[in-house]
């Protein structure tokens, strides 16, 4: 789950982690009350969206009156945001953050996230902060340095030290980038995160350190056990039939292809989409059913997989363990006549009655074609697809 940057930084804060003096709004009217509250003669006005490149979009704006920042707060509210992240639609932006402008030297970047290879969490740090992090990370990666926690030790001195060196700090700046990454590290387990980004750390004219951007992402995982947290998600930022999917206890994701896909397992569904790959076919999207389906589950999937317009033949792949096979097929053929399918469906059985299942889907009479095995099911499909 993404947080918003007001969000974050609400955390941070709470976390006494530096950040600037800020407050969101919702309408142009509010955005200009809170800068007369804020004071000062300058004011930056930042569009509130789960994406990076908001600047290079259009999305951050440095004014220089009460009335700019209305004209600003204006101009984003009720609009959508184009970033390289969103997408050709982009998002909505119903809140911006109005915050004081800060004098700044130095732009670093500082984050941490967690590092699966090594079962860790790990600090990344660059003196090359700012909005092209991304093209230093992919033209100069030399730049990036990191370290790793060990879990039995935590975050040492020592560690924080040396991304301090990296990002050529010095004197007061070194133990205050040690406790920023000590602060860091404790937001980070205590509220279940999977990466909290500060990009850029800034370097302040007076010499002292402040997150002056900050991206958070929570494991969805752990929402349970942080209500406070799941109270800060906002759906209008996420796709529609990913919200619908969460309700069914489906594990979707859209992706950009025409072949749809229904599968019990991420594993198998990570599986299945590299071998629709391989064939020449495009994935429309990642669907885990789970171990345990249904044929209520079944429909509803498909329900999800034929909403995108661009599907063109759905493959399903099924091993049948927890559940029979036989039990599956009934339950697609039984969600082929409600929904209504109207592309090629493809379909692996393998398990459990699996036999039994391909027979029921072969004397069914309607458009589902079975496959013996999943090499010919990708084959199939992709053909079905074409």
């Amino acid at each position: 789950m993404n947080l918003h940057e007001f969000q974050a930084k609400h955390l941070l804060a709470a976390y006494d982690i530096p950040v600037p003096t800020g407050v969101s709004a919702r309408s142009a009217d509010e955005a200009m009350k809170i800068a007369k509250t804020l004071g000062g003669e300058s004011w930056v006005v930042k569009a509130q969206v789960h994406a990076g490149g908001r600047g290079k979009g259009g999305g951050v704006k440095i004014v220089d009156s009460v009335e700019q920042v209305g004209t600003a707060a204006g101009k984003m509210l009720g609009n959508r945001l184009v970033t390289k992240q969103t997408g050709a639609k982009g998002l909505p932006i119903d809140v911006v953050l109005v915050e004081q402008v800060n004098a700044i030297r130095r732009e670093l970047y500082l984050s941490a996230l967690v590092d699966r290879a090594s079962e860790r969490v790990l600090f990344m740090a660059s003196a090359a902060g700012g909005m092209d992090i991304e093209e230093v990370a992919a033209t100069t990666p030399e730049k990036l340095f990191t370290v790793k926690v060990d879990p039995a030790a935590g975050l040492q001195p020592y560690q924080c030290r040396k991304l301090a060196f990296s990002m050529g700090l010095e004197g007061k700046q070194i133990p205050e980038l040690n406790k920023i990454m000590q602060n860091m590290y404790r937001l980070f387990l205590a509220k279940d995160a999977s990466q909290i980004e500060i990009n850029p750390l800034v370097v302040t004219v007076q010499g002292g350190l402040m997150a002056l951007d900050a991206k958070i992402n929570i494991d969805d995982n752990a929402l349970y056990s942080h209500f406070d947290i799941s109270e800060m998600r906002d759906p209008t930022q996420e796709d529609e039939k990913e919200i619908i999917a969460r309700q069914f206890d489906l594990n979707y994701i859209t992706l950009d292809g025409n072949i749809g896909c229904m599968v019990n397992g991420a594993g198998l569904a990570m599986a299945t989409m590299d071998l629709v790959q391989l064939k020449g076919g495009v994935p429309a999207n990642f669907l885990d059913v789970g171990g345990g389906t249904d044929a209520a589950k079944v429909a509803e999937a498909f329900k999800l997989i034929l909403s995108d317009e661009g599907v063109k033949a759905v493959l399903v792949n099924i091993f049948g363990g927890i559940v029979r096979c036989d039990v599956i097929a009934n339950g697609i053929l039984d969600a082929v006549k409600d929904v209504g399918v109207s592309v090629p469906v493809v379909v692996r059985l393998e398990g459990t009655n699996a036999e039994d299942g391909r027979n029921l889907l072969q004397n069914s009479g309607l458009d589902v074609i079975a496959a013996e095995d999943l090499e010919q099911a990708a084959i199939k499909v992709v053909e079905a697809a074409a």
